[in-house]
């Protein structure tokens, strides 16, 4: 059966624990720090750690694992787990402060109108993508 093959292939089962993992460290952590239940962590971007990190990396590790470190399989995924490292610390952290900006321009002008404020935690900082690729690593090892 098709879903059960797909649920058995730990290429792609240990990347969503992996998610699950990293999501939940983040709804901990909002928790432990404002005292408030907010399951949207659940499926929020930014924060520590970086999931899209921990997701590509664990990838990455359990095609070494499996492949062979030498494979082609696991070059194309290191590359695809640098790109996705590069755009979460770069790209998407410049567009969160770029909404940062907007949003108090925004605020600070009332000919200015927004339907609502532009989300701000898209990104990640370097040490939430290296704690992201630490937690990949471990998960793929740990459920290889």
């Amino acid at each position: 059966m098709i879903i059960w093959d797909m649920f058995a292939n730990r290429a792609f089962i240990v990347p969503v624990i992996t998610w699950f993992v990293a999501q939940s460290i983040k709804f901990i952590t909002h928790f432990i720090k404002k005292k408030k239940i907010d399951f949207k962590k659940f499926i929020s971007s930014g924060g520590m750690p970086s999931s899209h990190t921990a997701i590509t990396v664990s990838l990455t590790t359990i095609m070494g694992i499996h492949n062979g470190f030498d494979s082609d399989i696991f070059a194309v995924s290191l590359i695809f787990s640098f790109i996705v490292m590069a755009d979460a610390a770069g790209l998407r952290r410049a567009a969160g402060k770029q909404a940062e900006v907007l949003n108090k321009l925004v605020n600070s002008n009332e000919h200015i109108q927004l339907d609502k404020e532009l989300k701000v935690l898209l990104g990640h900082t370097p040490i939430e993508v290296i704690a992201g690729a630490a937690l990949g690593i471990i998960t793929g090892i740990i459920f290889n």
